[in-house]
């Protein structure tokens, strides 16, 4: 099946007045064929520009951080862009410059990005988890003019062998140095083209060597349009609800705030955490590492309305918010990606956050965000799937052979659109290998598609388990044991075995299941076949990569301790 032809704009106006009224001609979001995409007409030149129009905030408060010792530092979007027009004469770089950004997430992050924007550069967003060696390799492998980096990566980096000028932006810039860029030669740098990268982030890495993918000033502001419009939508559903004009009811909104708890170098944090918030006047609180007693508390004093974060986060929150008894009535938007949310999860929301919109959304680095998305009622028709294709983006399912398949079949999922990626950096044949010459990007993930556009994921084309000869997709067998009570996480992969070629087994932390009760739960559910060998329990969260998700190679290794099998 192919999306192309359910979501193209006339098909989407015909049957969605709201569609119709937020994306028609004249309008911020008005859509149009360009180069055989649907494309936002009205976007800006290039993300700068973009940037630019948060200045009419004002003294609006912007930013919230907290530093290792938790003071607090509360910034304003005059002051935040004071400090980003102070940053750009230091950078030293020229248009289509790559700068290296590799820190935790904090504030001089936010203003590092912000500054290569204006500058011209393009930002490569360093996995700062990485030892000193991988992140010297990566930034090395980019070509990167400067490094922006906190205190700990700067003397890692250094350690490693990395011989290029590294900025600090934790230490304070002198008074000479400021007066010196500023009278330097630094001519005001001219725009972009929509078309010229815009960032490089790392892919996790995990089904093979780490890439870069090239995202372009397009990509990026698609990705950014596309998020902004599915709020628009809601609003004005919102507002037809309460038979009220759009600006009366955005005229009582308060100013929302999200709680950036996603690591930045990851699109979802660059995209949802913060520039979305961000350009839309919101307020962003900025969490260094995770820690659900941290969040529980930010939530409550600041008014937190949005917040994205992995189940195993949610989980963490809901259970500590009920011990603590703290208070999430400010939560207003939650949301979720990169695997089915579990029913007891979304009951448990409902519970203690009954004002809270749920959603779900499917995306990748390659893609600039999201592909797939679904909020409150759309969410709740479909809580299994991980969204619905977005107007913006061409998907189709595709067999073996490419042949593309009819709804409800199972195949990879093959997406085209105004925000897949120029590209890998430096990887020709990476690149050739999932991106056609016309635009069509093999995302290597298994799923299917329903005649609404609902996505449903089934698993990780690299990561499906094939025993006695039968394909076990790990996501499908994982959302069948989500859905038991007392189940609040699960891993499915597979072991070596000399018989079947792999077995499928499973590592749970949940209360009051026992292994035999999985197996059986699984048995009844699925093919007899896709029942897991053997069932571990843990009482700890299972170990995550830098995406949130189930640490799957961390597992393997860890096997025999966690399942005393010898």
């Amino acid at each position: 099946m192919s999306v192309t032809d359910t979501a193209a704009p006339a098909g989407i106006v015909g049957a969605d007045p709201v569609f119709a009224q937020v994306t028609g001609p004249g309008s911020p979001f008005e859509i149009g064929l360009r180069d055989g995409q649907r494309q936002f007409v009205q976007a800006p030149a290039d993300l700068n520009t973009m940037i630019e129009a948060a200045r009419r905030f004002g003294d609006r408060t912007c930013v919230v951080d907290f530093d290792s010792t938790g003071v607090e530092r509360r910034m304003s979007f005059d002051q935040f862009f004071a400090w980003r027009d102070q940053l750009v004469p230091l950078l030293g770089i020229r248009s289509g410059e790559h700068v290296a950004l590799c820190m935790r997430n904090r504030a001089e992050w936010l203003v590092g990005f912000l500054a290569v924007m204006k500058a011209g550069g393009v930002a490569v967003l360093v996995n700062s988890r990485g030892s000193g060696p991988e992140l010297a390799a990566m930034i090395e492998d980019v070509d990167a003019k400067v490094v922006l980096a906190d205190g700990e990566r700067a003397r890692l980096i250094r350690e490693a062998g990395f011989a290029g000028r590294i900025m600090d932006l934790t230490q304070p810039y002198s008074d000479e140095d400021i007066a010196a860029a500023g009278k330097g030669n630094n001519p005001e740098p001219s725009l972009r083209k929509a078309d010229d990268p815009c960032a490089i982030l790392f892919t996790s890495g995990t089904t093979g060597r780490v890439k870069g993918a090239v995202l372009s000033h397009r990509n990026l502001m698609t990705g950014l349009m596309a998020t902004q419009l599915s709020g628009m939508i809601v609003l004005h559903n919102l507002a037809r609800s309460m038979g009220a004009p759009v600006e009366a009811v955005l005229a009582q909104m308060p100013q929302q705030a999200a709680l950036l708890v996603y690591p930045l170098f990851h699109i979802s944090g660059l995209g949802s955490g913060f520039l979305s918030p961000f350009m839309g006047g919101g307020k962003v609180v900025i969490m260094r590492r995770w820690d659900a007693q941290e969040a529980v508390s930010l939530i409550a004093q600041e008014g937190v309305s949005l917040f994205s974060a992995v189940p195993t986060m949610l989980w963490d929150s809901l259970h500590r918010a009920r011990v603590d008894g703290a208070s999430l009535a400010s939560l207003r938007n939650i949301g979720s990606g990169g695997q089915a949310l579990p029913v007891n999860l979304v009951e448990e929301v409902h519970v203690l956050c009954p004002h809270a919109q749920i959603g779900t959304g499917y995306g990748m680095t390659e893609c600039s965000g999201a592909i797939a998305q679904a909020v409150g009622p759309e969410f709740m028709r479909n809580p299994a799937a991980a969204g619905r294709v977005l107007p913006m983006v061409d998907l189709r399912i595709e067999g073996p052979d490419g042949q593309q398949l009819p709804p409800g079949e199972a195949g990879e999922i093959v997406v085209r659109g105004a925000q897949v990626m120029l590209g890998y950096w430096n990887r020709p044949d990476d690149t050739a290998a999932v991106l056609s010459s016309d635009g069509w990007l093999r995302t290597g993930d298994v799923g299917t598609v329903d005649a609404e556009g609902y996505v449903t994921i089934v698993d990780r084309k690299k990561d499906m388990v094939i025993s006695g000869g039968e394909n076990i997709y790990c996501a499908e067998v994982e959302r069948v044991i989500g859905e038991m009570p007392g189940v609040r996480e699960c891993a499915a992969f597979g072991l070596p075995d000399e018989r079947l070629g792999e077995r499928l087994v499973v590592a749970v932390v949940a209360d009051g299941v026992t292994g035999a009760d999985i197996v059986t739960h699984v048995s009844t559910r699925l093919a007899r076949y896709k029942a897991p060998t053997a069932v571990a329990f843990s009482t700890q969260t299972l170990p995550r990569n830098a995406l949130g998700k189930a640490d799957k190679i961390a597992l393997r290794k860890a096997w025999h301790n966690l399942s005393g099998e010898q």
